[in-house]
């Protein structure tokens, strides 16, 4: 798995979910199919007058998910930026080349109320629940630096094993101190909960 098989498996779920937050604080969240797919990298249509619009040239801040049949969830969190003005209908023409219903939504001269933003820069979250145990990774896309998640197992361990014991997954090995194998974690944070000498701290992100 890496960050082009997770953008080719959001390309065959076709609509996305775009999470955005209002300028008053409130979440917002839509359905996206006017995409297209690079192998770093996408883009997607709007048109300006968009509440959507209007959020993403505010802040550019965007989360985009898709699950797949298969269970797997992937989830990208980045920013968005408008691609440069000369190459708006380059983008544009492509997107609805790859899109023909677009051209019912926007027929002729009016998809130039468009506008095409690209996301290159964030991280790519890949969590699949169809196996067992659990697998999921975590990528950089344009070099951004993946930040630490879930919980790790500290020098405090006393080796009793409750947090074993109480792993959805097992994904937690013996050893001094006791290790929680990264892939698998649910994240869930039974082990931190229940571990008698609180040795299960959060993962920090030294940015």
């Amino acid at each position: 798995m890496n960050l082009e098989i997770c953008l080719e498996k959001l390309q065959r779920v076709g609509v996305l979910n775009f999470a955005t937050v209002a300028e008053d604080g409130s979440p917002q969240i839509r359905n996206i199919s006017a995409i297209h797919y690079e192998r770093d990298g996408l883009y997607f249509f709007t048109a300006r007058g968009k509440e959507f619009c209007g959020q993403l040239l505010h802040d550019g801040r965007v989360q985009i998910l898709g699950y797949t049949k298969y269970k797997e969830m992937i989830r990208l969190s980045a920013k968005a930026y408008p691609v440069a003005e000369e190459e708006q209908e380059k983008w544009i023409e492509t997107i609805f080349e790859e899109q023909p219903y677009l051209a019912n939504v926007y027929p002729g001269e009016t998809r130039k109320i468009g506008i095409v933003f690209a996301i290159k820069e964030g991280t790519a979250e890949y969590f699949n629940l169809g196996v067992r145990p659990i697998f999921r990774e975590s990528y950089s896309m344009g070099g951004v630096a993946v930040p630490a998640k879930g919980y790790q197992i500290s020098e405090r361990c006393i080796g009793c094993g409750t947090c074993r014991k109480h792993c959805p997954q097992g994904c937690i090995e013996a050893g001094k101190p006791f290790v929680i194998k990264q892939e698998h974690c649910l994240h869930c944070g039974n082990c931190k909960e229940h571990c008698p000498v609180q040795a299960v701290e959060v993962r920090r992100w030294n940015s």
